[in-house]
């Protein structure tokens, strides 16, 4: 059996060792082949493919990004669709696709299924926020650079006695935010699934700053205040049409400074959170999922994608990480709240 494999979307630490379990497994346990698809589903509309040998994924799983390049390719368009594509695995003697990607990956993955294309799926997403898994490559990697950059804020906050704004990862939800916060011993933590007034912030502000302390406020892209409509967004649409956001600690810092007196920065980490090598857990998260998507193709388990569940790697349908994400709990951030002044 010859499998293809693509990575889709954003990039995001783990992806090449999904690649290198799945090869690793494939080749030595069952004797498959493998081909990768340049540039995620683009690859796939265009049958542009590469041949992946064992020697391809030699030492991979340390690296970040992905050898196979991504794109926000969309199958259904642009000359794309279930017909096309199969007759580029029919042309390139592929038998079955593993998708890797975060919810629109698996989503265009499940269509294409629905449609008879044999494909599984391994769910990615530095955000968190994919539903049916507990935690997804990628995010501990962003955990620990955010939580790097923002003792190094504090001890510069510190020094000059300010109050540093740290921005991370989160259009919809806040999982990236909570952690590093907590992880960073931030005063205030501020969520996409939490609105907080501009006086709430500033107490909270204000009580650290009492306390002797400089205040460290991390908050998500996504997160608005009480008397937002929508999360602040200057930098144009994304290939999909949603507003890229970024922006909103620039936004509260000069208001934070007029209502507290207190001499406030901004900082975007940005795609910083993106990049370099993954963490540990990520490499081993990533390498099992990618060994266990071998698995759904031997088993025939078309539709489906797998999932951590506790220490467990699972089976679950494609459809069951779909429709909505997978948001902060109000107990989890109630935990958090604790934390905050």
């Amino acid at each position: 059996m010859k499998i293809g494999i693509l990575t889709s979307g954003g990039d995001c630490p783990g992806l090449n060792a999904v690649i290198r379990g799945a090869v690793l497994k494939g080749i030595a346990v069952h004797g498959q082949k493998f081909m990768g698809y340049r540039g995620g589903w683009r690859g796939v509309v265009e049958g542009d493919a590469i041949e992946l040998p064992r020697r391809m994924v030699r030492g991979i799983g340390k690296l970040g990004g992905t050898i196979l390049g991504t794109s926000r390719t969309n199958p259904f368009e642009n000359g794309g669709g279930p017909d096309v594509i199969g007759r580029h695995m029919a042309d390139l003697g592929i038998d079955a696709i593993i998708a890797i990607g975060g919810e629109g990956t698996l989503a265009a993955a499940k269509r294409l299924s629905d449609a008879g294309i044999k494909v599984v799926g391994v769910p990615k997403t530095i955000d968190n926020d994919l539903d049916a898994t507990d935690y997804t490559f990628g995010f501990d990697t962003a955990i620990e650079i955010a939580t790097e950059a923002m003792d190094r804020l504090r001890t510069s906050g510190e020094s000059h006695h300010r109050c540093m704004i740290a921005e991370v990862m989160g259009r919809h939800v806040g999982w990236i935010a909570l952690h590093s916060g907590m992880a960073s011993g931030a005063h205030v933590i501020l969520i996409p699934e939490q609105q907080v007034s501009m006086d709430q912030i500033a107490g909270w502000v204000k009580l650290a700053d009492e306390r002797g302390r400089a205040p460290l406020v991390v908050v998500a892209e996504g997160f608005t205040t009480d008397e937002m409509q929508q999360a602040h967004s200057e930098n144009g649409l994304d290939a999909f049409g949603r507003p890229r956001l970024g922006g909103i600690a620039n936004q509260l810092a000069p208001e934070l400074e007029a209502r507290t007196g207190i001499e406030t920065r901004a900082t975007t980490l940005g795609h910083i959170q993106r990049g370099g090598t993954p963490t540990g857990f990520d490499r081993v998260l990533a390498t099992r999922l990618g060994m266990a998507a071998i698995d759904s193709v031997v088993d025939g388990q078309w539709g489906t994608m797998v999932s951590l569940r506790g220490t467990e790697i699972v089976h679950v349908e494609l459809e069951d990480a779909l429709g909505q994400l997978k948001v902060v709990p109000q107990h989890r951030y109630d935990e958090a709240r604790i934390l905050f002044g």
